[in-house]
């Protein structure tokens, strides 16, 4: 069983979507996809003040087995990044819901999270790819 958290919202790129004050929310990727990656060596997303879309890439995450691109779930302006991933970058596979996080968006569209799936409906994803 692949660990989700309730408070958190999903795409179906696997990215998670934890809301902060305001319009910011952090941006991470799902224990099922760490899972997936395997071994995780290198992190590379946009910085501050760069613009992003949702849906489109937003970074890469490099592990022993692929080098994968980061979709982000919303629109907005990346207003932090987690730079302790430089140096450490499997912090994402020991804790991806926590230390693990990769950036914190100001969003431009709070709408958008209308279209992410709750942890249910994440979950019910992941089992219907693994049938």
């Amino acid at each position: 069983m692949t660990k989700a958290t309730a408070n958190l919202l999903y795409s179906k790129e696997h990215e998670w979507v934890l809301q902060l004050d305001g319009n910011r929310v952090r941006i991470g990727i799902s224990d099922f996809a760490q899972k997936q990656l395997g071994d995780i060596v290198f992190v590379e997303t946009l910085e501050v003040d760069d613009e992003v879309t949702a849906n489109d890439s937003m970074g890469t995450i490099e592990s022993v087995k692929a080098v994968s691109d980061l979709y982000s779930p919303v629109s907005g302006t990346v207003v932090t990044v987690n730079e302790e991933l430089g140096d450490a970058p499997e912090t994402i596979n020991e804790h991806p819901f926590e230390a693990g996080w990769l950036v914190e968006v100001e969003m431009s569209n709070p709408d958008e999270l209308e279209s992410l799936l709750n942890e249910d409906a994440y979950q019910a994803f992941i089992n219907e790819g693994e049938e």
